[in-house]
């Protein structure tokens, strides 16, 4: 028999759950069996920590970048009578992680002045679902400890700012942005059924928007702000010479795009956060949506299972019409 163990705020989960129990977190803060802490719990690629105490649960949002963060882990609500869907972009409406990967496989082949340098298989986890900084901040850390993050990122730029541009002029990659099976039929049904949808991505604008722009441009769908209830990004770089917004320290594992998404975007309160879904193929992704309160249904497709992040979804499916389905059955 598989034994269970409980997690207070997200409830049983097994020993297959992917989730990997420690003596210690939050970088030695808490022991376990001291303090009242009763488990501590780290997801799969260890980027959150759940501690664990008699009634409830703080989570630990580890950083590469040195800013670690505490969050609550609400309950989760019943799941009725559903008003909205939150969708995450890259892997989920777009399938595109892998262009994305490449641009993060350049910028270190820039950074190593190597040309043939090439991603391990080992890797993916950590290039993908997390903000820009922290990509780039993993592949410094192993691949060139003596390179620094504001490097890379100028390097980064420099390939994106490359590739964005030929996309928009029709010259691109044609392979870059495929939007996902069923994507257009899923959310013409959403809207004939009067829910409401939020496009969430930790992706900067610069990089997502001509992304969503040819997501649309292929189904023939029209402008993408006519029909989204809402669009969240990670917002603008910040440059040298220019403003930057928030985005690179707070994305995904972070709760806040979801959140903003949901109570800001669609104007729904926590409080009805059981009229709310998140859609999801990345382990960060499933843990935003649960930290801001959302129940999450993880996609195939991504690094889910290799994250150890299944054991937080509320269900798990293949496609968008297997998420119809549950939304009618609700």
């Amino acid at each position: 028999m598989t034994q269970k163990y409980m997690i207070p705020g997200i409830g049983q989960v097994g020993e297959r759950s992917g989730l990997l129990s420690l003596e210690q977190g939050a970088a030695g803060a808490f022991q376990k069996g001291q303090s009242g802490v009763q488990a501590i719990y780290a997801t799969g690629d260890r980027k959150v920590e759940f501690i664990c105490f008699e009634n409830h649960s703080i989570a630990y949002v580890a950083s590469a970048m040195g800013y670690p963060a505490f969050y609550p882990v609400p309950e989760l609500a019943p799941v009725e009578d559903i008003r909205a869907v939150l969708m995450d972009l890259d892997g989920t409406s777009v399938h595109s992680e892998h262009f994305w990967i490449w641009i993060i496989e350049q910028t270190t082949a820039s950074l190593l002045n190597n040309p043939k340098f090439s991603l391990e298989e080992e890797d993916l986890p950590y290039v993908s679902g997390h903000s820009v900084s922290e990509h780039l901040q993993y592949c410094i850390g192993k691949y060139c400890p003596d390179k620094t993050v504001e490097a890379a990122r100028h390097f980064y730029f420099e390939h994106t700012d490359r590739e964005m541009r030929a996309i928009m002029e029709g010259r691109g990659r044609d392979d870059a942005f495929q939007p996902a099976p069923g994507l257009k039929d899923f959310l013409l049904e959403l809207k004939a059924m009067d829910i409401r949808i939020a496009l969430v991505t930790s992706g900067l604008y610069e990089k997502a928007w001509p992304e969503i722009i040819s997501a649309f441009r292929s189904l023939g769908m029209g402008d993408p702000r006519d029909f989204y209830d809402a669009i969240i990004t990670a917002g603008f770089a910040l440059r040298k010479g220019q403003v930057g917004t928030l985005g690179e320290l707070s994305p995904k594992p972070h709760p806040w795009l979801y959140a903003e998404a949901c109570r800001v975007g669609l104007g729904i309160s926590f409080e009805q956060r059981g009229a709310v879904i998140g859609l999801e193929d990345s382990g960060a992704g499933i843990c935003s949506i649960r930290l801001a309160g959302f129940a999450p249904i993880g996609m195939a497709g991504g690094n889910i299972v290799q994250s150890g992040t299944q054991s937080l979804c509320v269900a798990q499916v293949e496609t968008f019409e297997d998420v119809a389905r549950r939304i009618k059955g609700q």
